[in-house]
């Protein structure tokens, strides 16, 4: 199910082929009342279903999850979804080092719904390995589009938070990689060939066996293709992707 709510792309607006609601998007109580007024009668009319919310953005992504997670049987791919695979390689990954997931210091590229839903989840693994919350949180780090997500930011909304930690500012991937010396890099940036050389070269310095996940799709959006990462490790990387590559 499409829930149209408009859109504010003028192009489309003004394409008389266009047939979405012609009006700006709706935002704030309005749109709030149109979903609860879908899930009431969602849970109406299918009262076994689950509700799967893709691809609705930062802005709402989290917050719809938090108020009707506990209410109604809902889930969202882009958080949840992501999380589980990543998690599943992770451990796969960690068989493969023969480290355990508490020895981990993971830096993410991009702290969007994937990133945070990510660290999220290996926070509770963490966790449940013995790690008190705090302590499982500062094994995450996040760079953004202004470089590492720490406590003197004051751009960061809700969702960041959590995992702003105490350090000094640092302004890119690379200088994070350095000043940080991650074991595990994973890419859910949407951002193609941020994984640079320098980049992961620098990870398999710091690690006999760097583990790179570079998981944005399509294979267009990839953070680095397989080929890179396996030739600058010197095939040392343990890798993963979210879009298909051939064989190497």
């Amino acid at each position: 199910i499409t829930l149209d709510v408009g859109t504010d792309n003028e192009e489309l607006l003004d394409d008389p082929l266009y047939i979405g609601l012609l009006q700006k998007r709706v935002r704030g109580e309005e749109y709030d009342a149109l979903l609860g007024e879908f899930v009431t009668a969602a849970q109406e009319v299918f009262p076994r279903a689950v509700l799967q919310f893709e691809d609705f953005g930062n802005r709402n992504a989290f917050r719809l999850l938090r108020q009707y997670r506990g209410q109604v049987c809902c889930f969202n791919d882009d958080i949840q979804g992501t999380a589980a695979v990543a998690l599943a390689g992770m451990y796969s990954a960690l068989r493969i080092t023969n480290r355990t997931l508490r020895d981990q210091r993971i830096l993410f590229l991009g702290a969007g719904e994937a990133g945070i839903g990510i660290a999220d989840l290996l926070v509770l693994a963490m966790v449940r390995a013995g790690l008190p919350p705090d302590e499982a949180r500062r094994q995450c780090f996040f760079v953004d589009s202004k470089g590492l997500v720490v406590k003197g930011r004051t751009d960061l909304p809700e969702h960041k938070r959590p995992y702003a930690h105490d350090h000094p500012a640092v302004p890119d991937l690379l200088r994070a990689v350095e000043t940080l010396k991650p074991t595990a890099l994973i890419g859910v940036s949407g951002q193609p060939q941020t994984f640079t050389q320098p980049v992961i070269e620098t990870m398999a310095q710091l690690n006999t066996r760097p583990i790179i996940f570079a998981l944005s799709n399509p294979t267009s959006k990839a953070e680095c293709t397989a080929m890179q990462a396996y030739t600058w490790t010197k095939g040392a990387c343990i890798f993963a992707s979210g879009s298909p590559f051939g064989p190497v």
